[in-house]
């Protein structure tokens, strides 16, 4: 009885007739004792907190208070879930940035327009300094605000804890490759200017007319294709890049030398994709896993790397509408009052990030994965009996999910195409000796394929699968 291995690679190839495998909010868990348990991505609970706006633009953690932006509104919340609206800025959709240095918030949306909270009072106001060139992907260092210049290879500094306050003097200049500064960010003392071919790191030397200078050598070759995709994780660097030689790896850094996180799977997905500019990356940390969520909102699509186990899958939100998966809802996080908190791109909406949860705010939360090709012998093969180990007896008291069920189909063409549908009980509450297995699952003188589909609200978790074949 050989096995179907689910989990070495958990997204497709780029043809179908290699690996058709994939993971759908599902992530592979590696066992004590060795192999792999795929195990539900959390779901979204009921809205924490419902803001006026149709999309929640930026979430930043200062003090006791969470600050949002939504639409053009400011909000400050406390751990109760309550909202202070706190005044508004230029209205948009786009992704804002914020930092701040123990006294100020400093809020950008990468237009002329800037914005200063003062933490002690709420107090929001606009920058009008007129040496303020606009900005974006602000980041506090060493008692400065910095943030980068749009459409241009500056970066400025603030005045010293005071973000409302800027030279005009208080500007580098990336200069390792003539291109624009897309993305900045602070990170273990230093600052990293992402441009478009190139990435430079400065240190603060303390020089008196400008503090920060290009540390010798710490010139990356290798690009930024979109600045909100640069993100601090796992003690470093990580960015969606893209240089003079083409674009779609995505890297982390090891010292100054990128490597590189994404496969070519990932990378033949992101290479087809519209656009990459839009991209941006969300980070949390689960039950031991660090993830780095990656959204392209023009396709419509998250991949979602962990770094505990070096594996990717997708992440996605049932769309009733068109009965299709699409991005996931969420487009900024940050942790706060022990919770798990993500804004929703398409409303007001602040949800937790529950891994106890099993739907997203009630639609149905699908689970899928495609198993590896099974190859066919010399002759017709015949499909006794396929059974899928997992937890079983996990039925809810009643309603949807009172007797779930697991959803498989089969492909003789290498995923191209899928038969009937058939179900089998994952048992109700309590049965634990519950097997999930079909029996004469036909013939085939080509490879043979499995899909297996979730949808009711209960935990999953898969160990493995096997399969009885005859000829």
């Amino acid at each position: 009885m050989p096995e179907i291995n689910l989990m070495p690679a958990a997204t497709p190839s780029r043809s179908k007739a290699a690996s058709a495998q994939s993971l759908l909010n599902l992530y592979p868990e590696a066992n004590p004792g060795g192999g792999l348990t795929l195990y539900g991505t959390p779901g979204l609970t009921s809205a924490w907190a419902t803001l006026t706006g149709t999309v929640v633009r930026g979430m930043h953690l200062a003090g006791s208070f969470i600050y949002v932006v939504c639409g053009a509104n400011v909000y400050r919340i406390n751990s109760a879930g309550v909202t202070f609206l706190l005044g508004t800025i230029t209205p948009g959709t786009s992704l804002v940035s914020m930092a701040n240095n123990g006294i100020q918030v400093m809020l950008l949306n990468g237009t002329s327009s800037g914005y200063i909270i003062t933490m002690a009072t709420g107090a929001l106001t606009t920058i009008t300094d007129t040496d303020f060139p606009g900005g974006d992907d602000v980041s506090f260092i060493d008692g400065f605000f910095v943030f980068r210049e749009p459409n241009s290879g500056r970066f400025w500094k603030t005045a010293a804890y005071d973000g409302a306050t800027i030279s005009g003097f208080d500007f580098a200049t990336a200069e390792g490759n003539p291109d624009n500064i897309v993305g900045l960010i602070a990170d273990h003392g230093e600052v990293w200017a992402a441009g478009e071919r190139t990435i430079e790191v400065f240190q603060n030397t303390g020089a008196s007319d400008f503090p920060f200078s290009r540390i010798a050598g710490a010139v990356i070759e290798t690009g930024c294709a979109s600045g909100k995709t640069l993100k601090r994780v796992d003690n470093s660097v990580f960015w969606l890049g893209q240089d003079e030689r083409g674009h779609g790896v995505v890297w982390r850094a090891a010292g100054y030398t990128p490597q590189r996180v994404s496969t070519h799977e990932v990378e033949f997905n992101i290479s087809n994709y519209a656009s990459l500019s839009d991209a941006f990356a969300w980070i949390y940390q689960q039950d031991g896993h660090l993830f780095y969520a990656l959204t392209f909102p023009t396709d419509d699509v998250t991949w979602c790397y962990d770094v505990a186990t070096d594996k990717w899958h997708r992440r996605g939100y049932f769309e009733a509408s068109t009965a299709s998966i699409t991005r996931h809802r969420a487009n900024c996080h940050v942790f706060f009052a022990g919770k798990h908190l993500v804004g929703d791109y398409a409303s007001g909406a602040i949800y937790e990030l529950d891994a106890d949860t099993y739907t997203d705010n009630g639609a149905p939360l699908i689970r899928e994965l495609v198993s590896q090709h099974i190859p066919s012998a010399t002759g017709r093969v015949f499909y006794r009996e396929f059974e899928l180990r997992m937890e079983t007896g996990v039925g809810l008291l009643s309603g949807q999910g009172s007797l779930p069920e697991v959803i498989i189909s089969t492909s003789n063409d290498h995923g191209r195409t899928w038969g009937n549908e058939r179900t089998v009980s994952m048992g109700a509450m309590g049965d634990y000796q519950a097997r999930v297995r079909l029996m004469n699952m036909g013939s085939t003188l080509t490879a043979k394929s499995f899909r297996v589909r979730i949808s009711d609200p209960v935990k999953v978790a898969i160990v493995g699968c096997r399969v009885e074949v005859g000829e």
